[in-house]
């Protein structure tokens, strides 16, 4: 392994361990985020970049070229993740424990979040001056919080032949000790979330807040060949998004990094992939520009996308679940997804472009198609597409333990991506 590929590894754990939310994945991604109705095409000029922020949670990164005329690009990834999320009045007292209330967001591996320490994120609203403009803040505590105990194996003597885990019943987090008369245990989180910001708790008028797991990631293997850490669906790809548009120096066209919240939910919300949000952030770039919409229409069509989420490795203790012939490895490079049914967006012109890319620049890239008898999972690049009708093709870098409260994959990958989406743009 290079010290070049070693660097970039590392900067994406420093990254994963500051983005702890959708929220905080935003604010890490080193941009002044405006919304888009904040957009002035008057403030638009070539040669200049600009970003928007898709409710809080997603982001926009438009570059422009001193020739907007020339190809329009565009990397897309999102930043949510499988979790736990907290419940509005979470606060349950039972035999002696303080409990917070919560739900399962998106389809997370259930038993990997027990016994581990968690810790809290995401934003709260507070009360401002106008009832329709509260003010949003960002937190994340950075200490353990709280823990969802495993049942002793004493008490559960099948647990190691498998055991459904009830979101309801099994995975709510002891948060304090109780005692039953104390009529303020109630307003635990409340405080806490008051004093962690300096606020007054009765200005606090809702939060989104989600577990996460304390431990930083770190490499691991002979040869720290293997990087495991929590997050990596999807901020590895977020992280290769944003280095393609901070390093892209080109002069024609328009470059494009997208990042959709909601993806493991469906994508279909307002700053979700199913959304008209970017379509319209665009038509307003290129009209500002001063393109005609027939002319944005054709800029549209003459685009490409590359959708950016992990992929499935072949698990070295279980490899028929794989396909006979499409086996991707940790360390092998990026991969192409394919699928018949378009779970996975690309055709054979899409896919022709990222294997010809991968080699110009000496880049490995691999396959993977779902085993027949099994249903795969899939992502945004499909559904953006039905938006924003381009060429479209899904990639990303392949993983072990997909949807796990920590997951694998190859050290020198993440490099591997981002030189692909680096070159994309520069091409």
């Amino acid at each position: 392994m290079t010290s070049e590929e070693k660097n970039c590894a590392e900067e994406l754990i420093a990254f994963i361990d500051a983005a702890t939310s959708p929220y905080h994945v935003v604010d890490s991604s080193d941009g002044e985020f405006l919304p888009p109705n904040k957009m002035n095409g008057e403030d638009l000029h070539p040669g200049q970049s600009y970003c928007f922020s898709l409710f809080n949670t997603g982001a926009v990164v438009v570059s422009i070229g001193e020739n907007p005329r020339g190809p329009l690009r565009i990397a897309c990834a999102h930043t949510d993740f499988p979790c736990l999320r907290i419940k509005p009045n979470p606060v349950l007292k039972e035999h002696g424990y303080g409990k917070l209330n919560a739900e399962v967001y998106g389809g997370m591996i259930r038993n990997t979040w027990l016994d581990r320490p968690l810790s809290l994120a995401g934003a709260v609203s507070l009360r401002g001056t106008d009832p329709f403009a509260p003010r949003l803040r960002l937190v994340d505590f950075r200490r353990p919080l709280m823990i969802v105990p495993n049942l002793a194996i004493h008490m559960n003597r099948k647990v190691n032949e498998g055991v459904e885990l009830k979101p309801q019943k099994d995975l709510l987090p002891i948060f304090f000790q109780s005692n039953s008369s104390d009529t303020d245990d109630s307003k635990k989180l409340l405080s806490l979330l008051a004093d962690e910001l300096g606020v007054l708790t009765e200005d606090i008028l809702s939060y989104d807040l989600n577990a996460y797991p304390c431990e930083r990631g770190c490499m691991l293997g002979c040869d720290d060949v293997f990087l495991s850490a929590p997050r990596l669906d999807n901020l590895s790809s977020v992280k290769a998004c944003l280095d393609a548009a901070n390093a892209w120096k080109g002069t024609d066209g328009i470059r494009i990094v997208a990042l959709f919240d909601n993806e493991e939910v469906g994508s279909r919300t307002k700053q979700g992939a199913g959304s008209t949000v970017l379509s319209m952030i665009m038509e307003r770039i290129y009209m500002a520009l001063g393109f005609s919409r027939d002319e944005y229409l054709h800029q549209i069509l003459d685009g490409f996308c590359f959708s950016v989420d992990v992929a499935h490795a072949l698990h070295p203790n279980a490899p028929e679940k794989a396909d006979p012939t499409n086996q991707p490895l940790l360390g092998g490079g990026i991969v192409l997804k394919v699928a018949a049914n378009q779970s996975y967006a690309g055709d054979p012109e899409a896919y022709a472009v990222a294997a010809d890319l991968c080699e110009r620049e000496d880049i490995p890239y691999q396959v993977f198609a779902n085993h027949s008898d099994a249903l795969g999972g899939a992502t945004l690049g499909s559904i953006l597409s039905t938006q924003i009708p381009m060429r479209t093709m899904d990639i990303g870098v392949p993983v072990l333990g997909m949807h796990s409260a920590r997951e694998t994959m190859g050290t020198r990958d993440q490099m591997s991506l981002s030189r692909f989406l680096i070159s994309f743009f520069s091409a």
